[in-house]
């Protein structure tokens, strides 16, 4: 039977999404990308603001259409809006045939069995304690290009930042042990993988709640040693958690892209209380002062909130020249939404959406500016560039540096003679920018 996976919100999904098609081709499934031919559809949603949530609604609906006209034999819905809306996706959506929680995707060949062994749907369904660490197969099907693959280190979060759903649909933060993350890596490095990206809720906390300390740099260090790995980049790194220890791993290990994503939200200290974040807007400055000073040519990402309950005038005025103080390589920024759920839903003075945009607006309006000069400068560097697709039309490459994170940040357009393919790693000199993109000439 073929199988059509639709992997929606964060690249710690796509992971789970890859798994999930490993344990079921492990089992005698087949994957396809065209759902007309799919004899099984599974839907692996995202509902951490309002706009992932209704992103993750029109697919499952869009599926359903399918099965009503008999296109398609399974409509299977799992990952967040799975576990916060199993009974309305069951009232609502009849022609989901199962619906499965975040800590239980490892039972989707007996779930998919079962459907097709049984109509009784209640007995489909899979939900386990959200505290459980899911158990995953040898096998993974990759569905990133074959060169970059991400290798999600934890699962959950203990912040619980007052805005934010995702401990109640992912549970505590817990570390997979190291030794399975060294295994899966090393299987990625034999599938070809190039660069490895870590993820997590908050990587920086890895380790302390089976090892009793922070264990980020030394997971970093036997990464470092597996050949076929080129680039080693972070995501999602809070700024408190972040060590000496850590900075100086990301400084000495060749390996590891020289790029931070770090959100902080807020830089006023009276939104950060209320959002229950354990950073001030001094904390802040500490931090991002340490990292450029200690790595040399850090690119550091941020992303932020506007409009959070009670943000006033001078709240924002205070971020907006932050920002500017602070001349963050990438940022992107969001529009404060309220979750169902969550403290800040409930907190008074919630702000308008007219200005909640006008603010957000006005950050990215500054932000483009910045980027903008930044990009600018780095004519005439010299940098590796990764190679990720040709442009017929224009007789050009496009790739990243290790400034650009895949699907996030910008794309370096490159004039070459020779003959590549995607996922090889070639020198560029950059001749110039265009925005958020830069314009390079391979040096051979």
């Amino acid at each position: 039977m073929k199988i059509l996976f639709i992997s929606l919100g964060c690249d710690k999904n796509l992971v789970d999404s890859e798994h999930m098609l490993g344990m079921l081709c492990e089992n005698g499934y087949t994957v396809t990308d065209d759902e007309y031919e799919a004899d099984v559809i599974v839907v692996n949603t995202c509902c951490f603001i309002n706009d992932a949530k209704e992103e993750s609604i029109e697919n499952i609906i869009e599926m359903a259409k399918l099965k009503s006209e008999g296109k398609l034999k399974v409509l299977i819905v799992t990952g967040c809006l799975a576990q916060r809306y199993k009974e309305e996706i069951q009232k609502e959506i009849p022609e989901v045939d199962a619906v499965i929680g975040t800590t239980a995707y490892d039972d989707i060949v007996e779930v998919l069995d079962g459907i097709l062994n049984s109509n009784n749907k209640e007995t489909n369904n899979s939900f386990k304690d959200i505290n459980y660490l899911t158990k995953n197969g040898k096998k993974r099907v990759l569905t990133t290009g074959g060169y970059t693959s991400y290798l999600k280190i934890a699962e959950g979060c203990n912040k619980n930042c007052t805005y934010c759903i995702i401990p109640k649909l992912r549970g505590k933060f817990r570390s997979v042990p190291m030794e399975e993350l060294l295994e899966e890596a090393k299987n990625l490095a034999d599938q070809g993988i190039k660069e490895l990206i870590l993820v997590a809720q908050e990587t920086t906390l890895y380790g302390v709640d089976i090892y009793g300390e922070k264990r980020l740099p030394q997971l970093l260090k036997e990464l470092c040693k597996i050949e076929g790995f080129e680039w080693i980049r972070i995501l999602y790194t809070y700024p408190e958690e972040i060590t000496d220890e850590l900075i100086q791993v990301i400084k000495e290990e060749d390996k590891i892209c020289k790029y931070i994503d770090m959100p902080i939200q807020h830089a006023s200290d009276a939104i950060l209380r209320k959002m229950g974040r354990r950073t001030n807007r001094q904390d802040l400055v500490n931090i991002i002062t340490k990292l450029r000073n200690e790595i040399e040519d850090i690119v550091i990402r941020t992303t932020l909130i506007t409009g959070f309950p009670g943000e006033t005038e001078e709240d924002f005025e205070t971020l907006l020249d932050f920002v500017y103080d602070m001349s963050f390589e990438r940022l992107g920024v969001f529009a404060y939404s309220p979750e169902e759920g969550t403290r800040a839903a409930d907190m008074e003075n919630q702000v308008e959406d007219q200005i909640k945009e006008a603010r957000k607006n006005a950050i990215m309006e500054m932000q483009q500016d910045i980027t903008f000069d930044y990009m600018a400068s780095l004519k005439g560097n010299i940098m590796k560039v990764i190679i990720e697709g040709y442009i017929v039309d224009d007789d050009i490459y496009v790739g990243r540096t290790y400034m650009d994170a895949p699907n996030i940040d910008g794309l370096v357009f490159v004039n070459s003679d020779r003959n590549h393919m995607s996922g090889d790693i070639i020198i560029a000199e950059i001749t110039a920018s265009e925005g958020y993109d830069l314009i390079a000439t391979e040096i051979v």
